[in-house]
């Protein structure tokens, strides 16, 4: 294969509004036109969304990504010459660096492999401690088997791949009310450590509706032992986000949705300290930030 020249361009910021974008655009040498990659991110630190782009991929036919051992499959988008994967900095990645390896099947039946490299640095998350129901600490052993069987149901859902993209433009915040950035706190509860939080907290008096922040199919309708009344959706290529706490769930399982429809109202069921929604994201299984997603932008 000739050899191809990358021209890495690095525009940085990790403040809460801003997205930053790295290019990695190869040379246009073959007899088929190649893409421009572009990635687009809040930060490359633990937690966070990592958008990756094929743009002006007239020639492309399929690509893949390879990242911290998980295979990501593009999908073209709508009316558009972009291919996009997303990929999730999972809440527990060490600081260091890391190769993307986009592999990129083109028209012609030639190869290609694009290996930028993702310098993940390193994040402090805060300590909380929390008071709740010591049954909400230490299960009694009538509900162990309950908890197990939930875990199981929870990782069959989280393992369900949909290889398209199923949202409608950016994220939207689910709902009104004071937005707690906690995700990743190291929490005790009743002074006994458990995991960290994999989301953030909108606090909204009980009752409030709570809607679908982008479109997709509700995966789980279902009351959980921790997390009470909760339903989680899939967005697509390995997108689901996590609502939880309801006091009353206003959707079905396998229930296609628009963005922004009610799916529930506020609630304080599960081990919570009072009425509020946690919303919650994991992308290929990975705990990212829901707020990592509201910038991103999707045709």
């Amino acid at each position: 294969m000739k050899k191809v020249v990358f021209i890495l361009s690095f525009l940085i910021s990790i403040s809460t509004g801003n997205i930053s974008a790295s290019t990695f655009q190869v040379k246009q040498t073959e007899a088929v036109r190649r893409p421009t990659v572009k990635l687009h991110y809040r930060a490359l630190q633990p937690g966070e969304v990592i958008q990756v782009l094929l743009k002006e991929s007239y020639s492309v036919r399929e690509a893949t990504a390879r990242f911290l051992g998980k295979k990501y499959t593009f999908f073209k988008m709508k009316n558009s010459t972009e291919f996009l994967a997303l990929i999730g900095l999972d809440l527990g990645v060490s600081p260091g660096a890391y190769t993307l390896n986009i592999s990129i099947l083109y028209s012609d039946n030639s190869h290609e492999t694009i290996s930028p490299n993702i310098k993940v640095v390193s994040k402090e998350f805060p300590v909380k401690r929390l008071w709740v129901e010591e049954k909400f600490v230490t299960p009694p052993k009538e509900v162990q088997e309950r908890i197990q069987r939930e875990s199981e149901i929870l990782q069959t859902v989280y393992d369900i791949y949909t290889p398209m993209w199923l949202g409608e433009g950016q994220f939207i915040i689910p709902s009104e009310g004071e937005i707690v950035s906690n995700f990743g706190e190291r929490r005790f509860f009743n002074n006994k450590p458990r995991s960290s939080h994999g989301g953030v907290d909108i606090s909204s008096p009980s009752g409030f509706p709570v809607n679908a922040s982008n479109s997709g199919r509700v995966l789980l309708a279902a009351d959980l032992y921790f997390a009470g009344k909760t339903v989680i959706i899939d967005h697509g290529l390995g997108v689901h986000t996590i609502y939880c706490h309801f006091s009353k769930i206003l959707v079905k399982r396998g229930e296609f949705l628009n963005k922004g429809k009610i799916i529930g109202k506020v609630g304080a069921t599960g081990r919570v300290t009072g009425p509020h929604l946690h919303w919650g994201v994991k992308l290929y299984g990975s705990r990212v930030d829901p707020l990592s997603l509201l910038n991103l932008k999707f045709k």
